[in-house]
């Protein structure tokens, strides 16, 4: 059953016990709607602490990635029959107070993805030397393979319309790290996505996803994903 809002909200976590029920407090500050936690492979209590809150959940058997997290949120709002969804990270850096403005981006149909930037003026927001130099780089880059400006290209705070969750829940979505490559992916597809101005808070935690040797996989994986995607286009084309 559909609660009164007529979209889902997606909420990858994975050992999020410590965060997951205050973020869904300051959720639900600012709409009704269905909350999905999708816990990936979690070791600590992250599923029973969403549960208390009343959200719904849905458990992975073992950390798959935050891709698949995901993708099985969008096969999930597929199967519920929603048109709408946002999809926000579980650790309090996304604030909820720009739900409303992500979802009239869609819902009115002037974009079938809103993404949430960070750096269009809503507040500061830090990143490393190394991070800073990464989000540069794909920055430009999709923006030079969108013929779109685009600022934020790894941003996990977005909205999407039924068509983008279709493609989303499909093989050609990536289950680990989809940043970059996505937006390019849905640019070739069609598939039209706008920036919004958002406010994100800086993660305390000391580490994250992107900690370790992660970036040079993040970096070298990125580069192939946008490079396989290239080459299917180039090719569809001479095809046709």
């Amino acid at each position: 059953m559909k609660r009164e809002d007529d979209f889902v909200v997606l909420m990858p976590a994975y050992n999020e016990a410590d965060r997951i029920a205050t973020t869904i407090a300051g959720i639900r500050e600012y709409c009704s709607a269905e909350i999905v936690v999708i816990s990936d492979g979690s070791t600590d209590s992250t599923a029973e602490k969403a549960r208390e809150t009343g959200a719904i959940v849905i458990e992975l058997p073992f950390n798959l990635g935050y891709g698949a997290a995901l993708q099985t949120g969008y096969q999930y709002a597929l199967k519920q029959g929603y048109d709408f969804a946002i999809q926000m990270d579980a650790d309090g850096q996304h604030d909820p107070a720009f739900i409303p403005v992500l979802m009239k981006e869609v819902q009115t149909g002037r974009a079938d993805v809103a993404i949430g930037s960070r750096f269009l003026g809503e507040g500061v927001y830090h990143l490393s030397l190394t991070r800073n130099a990464g989000v540069l780089f794909f920055r430009n880059l999709a923006s030079l393979l969108t013929r779109q400006t685009v600022t934020d290209p790894t941003s996990g705070f977005q909205a999407l319309s039924r068509k983008a969750m279709e493609f989303c829940a499909s093989e050609a979505y990536p289950t680990d790290f989809p940043d970059a490559d996505v937006l390019i992916m849905l640019h070739k597809r069609g598939i039209r996505f706008t920036e919004v101005p958002v406010r994100m808070h800086q993660n305390t935690k000391k580490k994250t996803m992107h900690s370790g040797l992660v970036p040079i996989y993040y970096l070298f994986k990125m580069m192939l994903s946008i490079l396989v995607t290239l080459l299917r286009t180039h090719e569809h084309r001479r095809q046709s």
